[in-house]
């Protein structure tokens, strides 16, 4: 949606299926810089909201629910904060689930809001540094959890305060799988060409096994 993307950048792609940071050359020149060793982030949402009963999909969910609650009632665990690039949501996940056991007078809301807010640090305090570390002019953010209210307020103030670009799609662009691959196709064509009719099919081909470098 942006023609000004300038390289090299940063990706911070969250999914229900993938949390990742990548260091972008160029379209097609990916270098895999960190990703989730257990849960997603998506996938905590919905389990999270799951939880709660606040209903699925659980990104919508609690982040609607966050917007009457207090980010800041619970302190919840920032796992691997400082620990490389690499991140681990599983056990926040059980956190919060221990959390509603043992305090069931606190709203959902709340509970809500500081779960997102956790997230949310996380991501962006790895973000960043993976934009120091390759001296990124900025921060591309991808997935279906970039559509998240907190993440998005976040990456942009965290972006500015750095002096870089932070590239958001448009909400309704964030879960247009179609879009994103028609897109990546497109790039892909225009650097190598068109592929054999014979071309095998992989429908979850790891970024790796696609010509990516790994670290």
């Amino acid at each position: 949606e942006d023609p000004t993307l300038e390289f090299p950048l940063v990706v911070l792609l969250v999914s229900g299926g993938h949390t990742m940071l990548v260091e972008m050359q160029g379209h097609g020149d990916y270098r895999l810089l960190g990703r989730t060793i257990d849960d997603a982030a998506g996938e905590a949402f919905d389990k999270v909201a799951r939880y709660l009963e606040l209903g699925y999909p659980g990104g919508p969910a609690i982040d609607r629910a966050a917007t009457e609650g207090d980010s800041g009632a619970v302190n919840f665990p920032r796992a691997m904060m400082d620990d490389g690039l690499n991140f681990s949501f599983s056990g926040l996940k059980t956190s919060v689930v221990n959390f509603v056991r043992k305090h069931p007078e606190v709203s959902s809301v709340d509970i809500a809001a500081s779960f997102q807010q956790a997230v949310s640090d996380v991501l962006v305090h790895k973000a960043m540094k993976a934009a120091r570390d390759v001296g990124a002019t900025g921060v591309v953010l991808g997935g279906g959890v970039a559509a998240n209210t907190q993440l998005r307020s976040d990456l942009q103030a965290a972006c500015a305060a750095d002096g870089i670009g932070a590239f958001l799609p448009g909400r309704e662009m964030c879960t247009d799988n179609a879009a994103m691959i028609a897109a990546a196709g497109w790039h892909r064509l225009r650097a190598l060409g068109p592929s054999r009719l014979d071309i095998g099919a992989f429908p979850s081909m790891p970024l790796v096994e696609a010509g990516i470098a790994d670290g």
